[in-house]
């Protein structure tokens, strides 16, 4: 009981903090950790206690599920290189500097463990540098990039994490053997994945879309079955989740269903709010736990601390600067190929094809905010409380203690410090995005809608004799539509369908509900197409969704 009165505090701090968090200008992750270490100062606070065997389980699957089902297999593809470049390759450089640091200077701690310590203090956290960038007005380009980083970046970390953790409940560790596990985990995890989603998919499709509580009930259960399925044939959990959301949402989807797409989303909103609090909350309860746990004074681990926060911070500067030119160069070359192609003629290059979509080039201030917004959350205190008590032989896990001491100094050091001075830095480099960022694409899509929704009502009008009322307001909606979601595409944002028809209304319903789910239609089949962001179009969708409601205006 007292447990659950600590995650219910957690809860309450967090629906405070959200608001307070806009006001003062500091991500509202920050103010839930600081919240929970200062409960846990309170002798009369009992010490919070979970099982490590659950914590992944629990925590990973809902939020790696929220977070990939707002992309698309589409934009990763298009994002291929600067994703490997900065998620995957930068986890796998910033694990191999930490675990030569650790191994000489953390007392008692083995190879895998120091390759665990690494792997698990490696990627950064989405939420926290998200949480603060949508209140600084960040480019869209750099939101992007910080959010599918902090996709991947788990993904690569974690299979790193559980190959390091094996081996040393194992006691042996061999890079062969751990290169080949690693591929093997995540062939399996490919496998679990879409067959998964293959499942899923169809069954939902069974059950219809009349009731949108059975959709959210399954879209509840199935990330984490996909888990712990992964893990029982020794496949990679987090990259079976990942799979089974991109293939899940590549899908055709019905688009009138507009009750169930926003039953939906506002649940995972809810969701991914809910256990991102209690994890940071948990982060500053567990800080406690872990300054009592030690065998030693924490003075002692002072050197140690510093030396692998040194390391997580200064990597990542030093692995970007050089990422980005010759991330520049890159682009030199494109678009020098790009020109012969067309001084040949060419309508449009396909090398441009191919990468359009691609996060730019970013000059030296947005690598500078890019790399202190890397402050660690969510994964590195899951996989910290995670790591077993004991080994395979019964003896105590090697120097668990000084590892949870780093991870979790780590996460507060990098969490406070950056998370507090980051909008100082971004206002002091004067990196904001341009008041038209992403206008253009967003009135792209909206005109490509408003287009559908016409196209539908003149093949309506070859099967329906419509009333000439009817007709007029009717042919007007495409106007109204693009009013509504975009009210400067339209010099009369009044006009349209806002009045309740009181003839022939069965007539206009139909034709108003043909034409919202062309629009949707339209508006679905872009987001699997290249270049295009799959939030843009969310967005949009929703904005429809919400128009077609029974209460919605008519």
């Amino acid at each position: 009981m007292e447990q659950l009165g600590l995650v219910a505090a957690v809860i309450l701090a967090t629906a405070i903090f959200i608001p307070v968090s806009g006001r003062i200008n500091l991500p509202w992750p920050v103010l839930v950790t600081v919240f929970g270490i200062l409960l846990a100062a309170i002798p009369q606070v009992p010490q919070v206690h979970v099982e490590p065997d659950l914590i992944l389980p629990i925590v990973l699957p809902p939020l790696l599920y929220a977070a990939a089902r707002r992309t698309s297999w589409r934009q990763w593809a298009a994002n291929a290189r600067p994703i490997l470049l900065l998620a995957v390759a930068l986890v796998v450089v910033t694990t191999a500097a930490v675990a030569f640091v650790a191994s000489k200077v953390v007392p008692g701690i083995s190879i895998a463990g120091a390759v665990a310590l690494g792997a698990l203090v490696s990627p950064p956290d989405p939420v926290a540098a998200t949480a603060i960038a949508s209140k600084l007005h960040l480019p869209r380009r750099l939101v992007s990039m910080l959010e599918g980083e902090g996709l991947f970046n788990d993904v690569a970390a974690l299979v790193l994490y559980q190959v390091a953790i094996a081996a040393v409940l194992g006691g042996s560790f061999s890079p062969g053997d751990a290169a080949l596990k690693l591929l093997l985990a995540a062939v399996l995890a490919l496998v679990v994945g879409f067959v998964f989603g293959w499942g899923v998919t169809r069954l939902i499709g069974l059950l219809g879309h009349s009731d949108p509580r059975p959709q959210v009930l399954i879209s509840i259960l199935a990330p984490t079955a996909a888990y712990v399925a992964a893990e029982e044939i020794h496949g990679s959990g987090v990259l079976a989740v990942l799979a089974y959301t991109l293939y899940s949402v590549s899908r055709p989807v019905d688009a009138g269903d507009a009750q169930g797409r926003l039953t939906t989303d506002v649940f995972w909103s809810m969701t991914e709010t809910l256990v991102t609090g209690i994890a940071f909350g948990l982060v500053g309860l567990e800080f406690q736990t872990a300054f009592q746990a030690l065998d030693v004074p924490w003075t002692e681990l002072v050197g140690e601390t510093a030396a692998v926060v040194g390391v997580v911070v200064g990597v990542r500067l030093l692995y970007l600067l050089p990422s980005v030119l010759i991330t520049k160069r890159f682009y030199r070359k494109l678009q020098m190929a790009a020109l012969d192609d067309a001084l040949r003629g060419q309508r449009e290059s396909r090398r441009l094809q191919r990468q359009r979509g691609a996060d730019l080039p970013i000059g030296w201030r947005e690598t500078v905010v890019v790399w202190w917004a890397g402050m660690r959350g969510v994964a590195t205190v899951a996989l910290a409380l995670a790591i077993p008590t004991t080994i395979d032989t019964g003896a105590e896990f090697p120097a668990r203690n000084r590892i949870l001491f780093i991870a979790f100094a780590v996460v507060l050091v990098t969490l406070v410090l950056q998370g507090v001075t980051l909008p100082s830095l971004v206002r002091l480099l004067k990196v904001r995005a341009l008041d038209n960022d992403g206008d253009e694409a967003e009135a792209a899509l909206i005109e490509r809608s408003a287009q559908a929704a016409a196209e539908a009502l003149n093949h309506l009008q070859d099967e329906v004799d419509f009333h000439v009322d009817v007709w007029d307001r009717l042919n007007a909606f495409p106007t109204d539509l693009l009013s509504r979601l975009r009210p400067q595409l339209s010099g009369d944002a009044q006009h349209g369908i806002g009045e309740d028809l009181k003839l022939n209304h069965a007539q206009f319903v139909l034709g108003l509900q043909r034409m919202l789910t062309a629009a949707r239609e339209e508006l679905l089949e872009a987001r699997s197409e290249r270049g295009v962001e799959p939030d843009m179009v969310d967005s949009l969708v929703r904005r429809l969704d919400l128009y077609s409601l029974p209460s919605a205006p008519r």
